[in-house]
């Protein structure tokens, strides 16, 4: 229950690195793009928070050198791919067959609640893996 707790907690303050970040992001940079300049380093934030916060604490994790720890990084960013496009392709199948909003949020969070499940285990087992 510990674990599950510290992961949704972690979770949740990545998610406010994000947003903070970019907001951050939109008052220095207000031109050409500068939404997806936002949403970019908003994500690239959130992304080394939750990766420090769960190498640290969930899966206390040692890198030996800096190569192991940037391979750890790199494959930690993949696995943040592969999950994340869980959650946006249920939120977008919810949308489009019941086309409400209300319903586009329930299969986002159920994506996101099999995103993060899927993660766990991928980076349990091929990210912060004994080596």
């Amino acid at each position: 229950m510990k674990l599950i707790f510290s992961y949704s907690f972690f979770a949740l303050v990545a998610i406010i690195a994000n947003f903070c970040a970019q907001e951050l992001s939109l008052r220095i940079y207000s031109s050409t793009y500068a939404l997806w300049v936002s949403i970019i380093f908003g994500t690239f934030v959130g992304l080394v928070v939750k990766f420090y916060l769960d190498k640290t604490y969930i899966f206390k994790f040692i890198s030996k050198n800096n190569v192991q720890e940037g391979y750890a990084f790199f494959l930690y960013s993949l696995m943040g791919v592969l999950t994340t496009s869980i959650f946006w392709s249920m939120e977008w199948a919810f949308y489009l067959y019941f086309a409400t909003d209300v319903m586009k949020y329930v299969g986002g969070f159920l994506g996101l609640v099999i995103g993060y499940v899927a993660k766990y285990y991928l980076d349990k087992r091929f990210v912060f893996r004994a080596v």
